[in-house]
């Protein structure tokens, strides 16, 4: 069977899936699947395509990790939802931030952030997970603290090369690595701008909105944050800012090319107090060196009055040549790239506020 592209698309009234062949020409569309629910983060795994996951939310319903095992075409909730068990008094879930697939080498693993702040792991394809306490419990949380969206563990990752190493980050909290499967972690933060922390160079606290694990490898890892974007060689060691030639140090998506490690994609936004698209114009920065410099792409977007909001899962790509990128904005407009963000055209103008947009070929 030929493969196809499949748009899993998270938004504050339910999932969404538009399905096209390679071509990239026509898409047919599904949903809303999960009605009413909020989604905040959804995909369906590269590993075994027709397996994909959706992490839902609902005043009244309650808060679920979703399962589908035919593609997306139907969603049933798991019977377990990852939560501290001992909550000291206080919640044990409020929020699922980020749920991600474990290495290529390990079907079935996966793993999901929450708040209050955790990180969890299944083996058994979410059946049952267990909680990662030496995330949580490591001396540097204690300096964490919530940001205007709450105490978000929002990225998680499992480096390319090696299986056994892990990266979260979380707002507002820092970068963290683990070299041991998630057993015990350290703060990666070096070189990170936090002028709202009374400290010249903190280990930890830094308000980080999205982290970035470059698919290539090679210990290349990006980053949104609070204050600037930045760029990393060495898995996290160290970090170089690479905000000059951007309108603004502020923003939420990110993204890369599959096949160029230098390739980055970020979308400014004009500040903490507005979070909105900087100048009122929707534009795509790419970067083609790493970040040392940056062109607008804007062509097909609109570039006056807008005024919406990108958030850290609203930019993906397909890793397909010439790369496809998916724009998805709170205002419910999505926008498909299909020349690596030259050009961009409308596939949707009146779906709901996007949270989430992740693509799988399969």
């Amino acid at each position: 069977m030929p493969q196809r592209l499949k748009l899993i698309i998270g938004t504050r009234k339910g999932l969404f899936l538009a399905t096209s062949d390679l071509a990239r020409k026509r898409f047919e569309w599904r949903g809303p699947l999960i009605p009413g629910y909020e989604i905040q983060s959804a995909f369906l795994d590269a590993r075994e395509p027709d397996t994909g996951y959706a992490l839902a939310h609902h005043k009244v319903w309650g808060i679920h990790v979703y399962k589908t095992t035919d593609g997306g075409e139907s969603w049933n909730p798991l019977p377990e939802v990852p939560r501290h068990e001992d909550a000291s008094g206080g919640d044990s879930l409020k929020m699922l931030w980020s749920i991600a697939s474990g290495h290529r080498s390990q079907p079935g693993t996966l793993y999901v952030g929450i708040e209050p702040p955790g990180l969890f792991v299944s083996r058994d394809y979410g059946a049952t997970w267990r909680c990662l306490k030496g995330f949580h419990q490591q001396p540097s949380a204690a300096r964490w603290s919530p940001a205007k969206g709450g105490l978000a563990l929002h990225s998680i990752a499992v480096d390319p090369d090696r299986p056994q190493t892990l990266y979260a980050a979380l707002a507002a909290g820092g970068c963290y690595r683990s070299d041991d499967a998630g057993e015990h972690w350290r703060p990666i933060n070096r070189g990170i701008r936090a002028p709202y922390l009374n400290a010249e160079s903190p280990e930890a606290g830094q308000c980080i909105h999205r982290l970035y694990v470059h698919p290539a490898g090679g210990g290349r890892l990006y980053q949104q944050s609070h204050s600037g974007t930045y760029a990393s060689h060495d898995r996290g060691e160290s970090w170089k800012e690479i905000s000059t030639g951007l309108p603004s140090d502020f923003g939420y998506a990110l993204t890369g090319d599959p096949h160029d490690p230098d390739t980055v994609f970020v979308v400014p936004e004009q500040s903490s107090q507005l979070r909105a698209v900087a100048d009122g114009r929707l534009r795509v920065y790419k970067s083609g060196d790493g970040g040392e410099s940056w062109t607008a792409c804007e062509r097909g977007l609109p570039q006056e009055n807008v005024y919406v909001t990108i958030l850290r899962e609203g930019l993906d790509n397909d890793g397909l040549e010439p790369l496809g990128l998916y724009l998805g904005t709170t205002s419910g407009h999505l926008f498909m790239s299909t020349d690596g963000g030259r050009s961009w055209n409308s596939l949707a103008g009146y779906l709901p506020g996007i949270l989430s947009v992740r693509i799988v070929i399969g």
